[in-house]
């Protein structure tokens, strides 16, 4: 039992610790990039997507109070939460998902945030504020405000959007295992940020995030079936619900400690698709993400149960590792991770914050990764994770061949021409008369840049061949999005904090 306790202890002490705590502070060299710079305005984004009444703490000041009646055709509250990219409208599974990570960034590497830890916070509450309104029903969840299809034959600032505001939800008669289970998860990693901040707040968190996860495996199935004519092609969940049912549980497991979760991945994760090879980590697929977060149980807590999926993550870890048997990555010519055309840095900053966040448990347990056998295989060390991560974010920050910054409003060269609404029309001080539906896609073909710096938004990127055109009217390059920042405050804290700066 002494035993026990003891790495108990240390387990507990693993979260506070800064994220080069067991293994050293700091690299040799200059940094490349300002990270703490970098952090601050990757934060600072997450305002500019705020909907919903905005508080006097606002800082990106261009932005209106907007979406104040939605929830109303459906007689519930759903004001507030984010839009997850460069539309209007309110989608629940993204925005849950960009709540996890945003909330995982500062569980691991908040301890390194400093000043910026309560703007993470506040990002990571507003979001959560709405997932407890959008679940306040219970085996009900509110998944998605606005007709899509209609808000996308506009272009219009939220603040004059009157488009149709339509409700739509999942329960027991249209299920929809993936974005509950999602939704379980945000909660339960918000509740892990408030756990000491605001201990009432967490357990309310918490409660709920039970009572949702057990709606989502008592009552399986994708919400793309019965909400598809209005969730696809937006985000269909493309991967089917198994992935967000481990996902959710192992985010249970870790916020409760509870033997009950740790019971149901042992009895359900094979079904669930723990074993599969895919590497891609996002908005829609899971898996990698929940196999890194449960071989934690078995890094740091020493929970031998799940032994199984330290083997899982490794094999993700070694696919994502130029040079080994298992490499499945591809890169540019300029060294990006290159995963999909559209919105191809959310798989840059997903994949870079797990490699960071893995390096912290090996290092943890003085470990190391070996991929592959005999002559062919490679023994892969956190530092060598950490560097590769490094290469990705230093490539978003502007060391990339075309000296870009794909972060708005960092570096002196960066994109002008964002897809999106509310910063690419005049603000509502700036024109205070409404902007119509149809009056707004001037705008959108405009060649001029935005008139409104959406500071520290990510675009999707460049393309394959390291290409960026800055057009407006190229979402899949040029929109950004929650989930594309949300795993990219964790990377910048760790390298802000590892080279000196915060």
């Amino acid at each position: 039992m002494a035993r026990l306790r003891c790495l108990f202890v240390l387990a507990l002490l693993l979260a506070h610790l800064p994220g080069d705590a067991v293994a050293g502070r700091g690299h040799h060299g200059p940094a490349a990039h300002d990270y703490r710079d970098a952090l601050a305005k990757s934060i600072l984004f997450f305002e500019g997507q705020r909907s919903g009444r905005l508080p006097p703490s606002q800082r990106m000041s261009w932005r209106r109070d907007s979406g104040l009646s939605d929830g109303a055709a459906a007689k519930v509250d759903l004001v507030g939460g984010y839009h997850d990219a460069g539309d209007n409208v309110k989608f629940g599974f993204p925005m849950a998902f960009s709540m996890t990570m945003l909330a995982w960034s500062v569980v691991e590497f908040g301890g390194l945030m400093k000043a910026e830890l309560q703007h993470a916070r506040e990002a990571v509450r507003w979001g959560a504020d709405y997932l407890l309104k959008a679940t306040a029903h219970p085996d009900t969840i509110y998944v998605q405000v606005g007709d899509a299809t209609k808000d996308h034959a506009c272009w219009e600032r939220p603040e004059d959007m009157d488009t149709p505001r339509t409700v739509y939800k999942v329960d027991a008669g249209t299920p929809g295992s993936d974005v509950a289970a999602e939704t379980a998860a945000a909660l339960a990693a918000a509740s892990l940020v408030f756990r000491k901040a605001d201990p009432a707040y967490a357990g309310r968190l918490l409660a709920r995030a039970k009572r949702v996860f057990a709606f989502a495996d008592r009552h399986r199935g994708s919400y793309s079936t019965g909400l598809a004519a209005d969730v696809c092609p937006y985000y269909c969940s493309y991967s089917g619900y198994q992935d967000e049912l481990l996902w959710g549980a192992a985010w249970l497991h870790r916020a409760t400690r509870s033997p009950a979760y740790l019971g149901y991945i042992q009895a359900n994760g094979q079904v669930l698709g723990a074993g599969e090879g895919d590497n891609t980590f996002g908005w829609d697929n899971k898996h990698a993400g929940a196999r890194v977060l449960i071989a934690r149980s078995l890094l740091v807590q020493r929970q031998g149960a799940l032994r199984e999926y330290r083997a899982h993550a490794d094999a993700f870890i070694c696919s994502m590792v130029p040079g080994t048997p298992a490499d499945q990555t591809q890169y540019t010519r300029g060294g990006l991770l290159f995963k999909l055309s559209d919105s191809n840095m959310q798989y840059v900053t997903s994949s870079a914050f797990l490699l960071l966040t893995y390096a912290k448990y090996l290092a943890f347990a003085r470990q190391t990764v070996s991929c592959g056998g005999g002559g062919g295989g490679a023994v892969v060390t956190p530092q060598r994770l950490r560097a590769i991560a490094r290469r990705q974010v230093d490539y978003l920050l502007g060391s990339n061949p075309a000296g870009m910054s794909y972060m708005v409003g960092y570096g002196a060269r960066y994109p002008r021409r964002v897809h999106h609404r509310a910063s690419s029309l005049p603000s509502v001080a700036a024109h205070p008369r409404r902007i119509g539906c149809s009056q707004g896609f001037a705008a959108l073909y405009a060649g001029g840049a935005n008139p409104n710096v959406l500071v520290g938004a990510v675009v999707g990127g460049p393309d394959l061949q390291d290409r960026f055109p800055d057009q407006r009217s190229d979402h899949e390059h040029s929109e950004p999005a929650t989930y594309i920042n949300a795993p990219l405050v964790g990377a910048l804290a760790y390298l802000a904090h590892s080279y000196g700066q915060l």
